[in-house]
Order: C-alpha cells, then sequence, then structure tokens
C-alpha cells in the first residue's frame, strides 16, 4: 500500500501533505499517520507545521466508502482517529498552517479550523462543516472550535444549514485567513511560518500558548471530544439511508 502521508522538510518547516487520491478522503491510516507525525514534530528540530493536499482538493472529509463497507467497527475507527487528530492539532507546541489547496468540506474543514492560520486556493472550491447535509450532526467540541474562529451567529448559521462556503465567503466570515492563487498556497503557508518563526522564539510561543490557551482546555478531555450520541448517530436510519444515498450518486458519476 502506498503512503497516504508524504513529509516535506523546507528547513524547519515540515509539510504534512496529504497523498489519498483522488479526494484524500480521510480513513484511520491516514488520520493516525498525520496524528503521528504531528506529535513526534516538536522533538525533531520542526519549529513550524504545515498541512496541505493535493491540487484542487484538500480533503473531501471522512471515508464514506470505507465506513459504510466496514460497518460500525470501521466507522467508529474512523471516528477515534479524528478525534485523536483534533486534540494533537488543537494542542500541539508547534505554529501549524492549514494550506487549503481546493475543496475543503466537513473532516477537511475539521482539520483546518484546529490549526493556527488558513491560507486557501482562490477558485470554485468550497469549505465548511456541511455534516446536517449527509445526516450527522455536529459535535459541540467541533462546534466551540468553529465559534472560536467565526463568532457565534456565523457558526450557528453554518453548521445548522451544513452550508459550504465560497473562499470569498469563508474568508469574509473568518473561516480562512488569506487567499492566494492555487500555485501560491503553499509558498504562503511557508511565508507565514518563516514571519512567524522569525520572532522572538520563547517570546512568541508563551504568547501563542496563551492566546490558545481556551483552545487547548476544549480538548483536555480526550474521551468527550465527540459525544456518544454522535457515534451512535452514524448508525441510525436516517444517517444510514442519507449516506448510501450520497454514494449512490457517486458511483453514478464514475
Amino acid at each position: 500500500m502506498e503512503p497516504l502521508l508524504e513529509v516535506i522538510d523546507h528547513g524547519a518547516i515540515r509539510e504534512l501533505r496529504l497523498a489519498h487520491p483522488p479526494v484524500n478522503a480521510l480513513r484511520p491510516e491516514l488520520l493516525s499517520s498525520l496524528r503521528e507525525s504531528v506529535a513526534a514534530a516538536p522533538g525533531e528540530d520542526v519549529h513550524a507545521l504545515v498541512i496541505s493536499g493535493s491540487p484542487g482538493i484538500f480533503s473531501a472529509g471522512l471515508d464514506v466508502r470505507y465506513m459504510l463497507e466496514g460497518g460500525e467497527t470501521a466507522a467508529l475507527s474512523v471516528f477515534q482517529e479524528l478525534r485523536a487528530l483534533m486534540r494533537a492539532l488543537a494542542t500541539s507546541t508547534l505554529p501549524t498552517v492549514a494550506a487549503i489547496t481546493g475543496h475543503s468540506p466537513a473532516g477537511g474543514a475539521v482539520m483546518a479550523i484546529c490549526c493556527d492560520y488558513r491560507v486557501m486556493a482562490e477558485g470554485k472550491f468550497k469549505i465548511g462543516l456541511n455534516e446536517v447535509q449527509v445526516g450527522l450532526s455536529v459535535p459541540p467540541i467541533i462546534h466551540a472550535t468553529l465559534t472560536r474562529l467565526v463568532g457565534l451567529r456565523n457558526a450557528e448559521r453554518m453548521v445548522v444549514s451544513g452550508a459550504l462556503l465560497s473562499p470569498q465567503e469563508a474568508l469574509e466570515v473568518g473561516l480562512v485567513d488569506r487567499l492566494v492563487a492555487p500555485d501560491q498556497v503553499l509558498p504562503s503557508a511557508l511565508e507565514w511560518c518563516e514571519d512567524l518563526l522569525a520572532r522572538p522564539s520563547q517570546a512568541m510561543l508563551r504568547t501563542r500558548a496563551v492566546a490558545r490557551a481556551d483552545l487547548v482546555r476544549l480538548y483536555d478531555s480526550p474521551d468527550e471530544v465527540f459525544s456518544d450520541d454522535f457515534t451512535a448517530a452514524w448508525s441510525s436510519e436516517e444517517t444510514q439511508a442519507t449516506m448510501r444515498g450520497l454514494m449512490a450518486k457517486l458511483k453514478a458519476k464514475e
């Protein structure tokens, strides 16, 4: 099996590039590789992290095909690994940038909101927490993480409707921090890291810890990242019917 994650060092900045074609769907192996790489970086003379995707696609979110074919056990494994990755990103001692190279719905957006900064490609792309559209509720901790970025009213409107936003709309509400041409997403992410790392390191890192303390507190109890209700909802008749309908549409396009 080909590696699902590419690790590329740019001096003291490490790029973690999702490599699960065609849409970087998040399955346990990819999520665990990413989590392990995030956790190991501080001990490997790495000073900042960039999570990137493929041209036109950051990540399409959870690997629904894998979860449906593998049943409840496979779904639970995905949820557990996503939970662990969210915590690793939110509590990392290193500045982390999401280089959003294209579409980033659901799980792709979840990864991005746990990072320090988000650079997104301009174009006909979409980003957002569209879980409701596919039959899933948004867990409280994901809602809280989103609210930290976009505010209470914007977060409510986005998650309740499952809205997917254009890059410009995402910038306007604060879901992303910068828009650039698609071929400039990675260079811009690296530039942001380099600029931050040019500052006195101890002062910057201590201040960053203060600024993100509220986010870290959200993830203090890893078992509470997803409620039991969320996991149980996956097996509900409504969710399963919605997911299978989605997969039928995707197969029809293949």
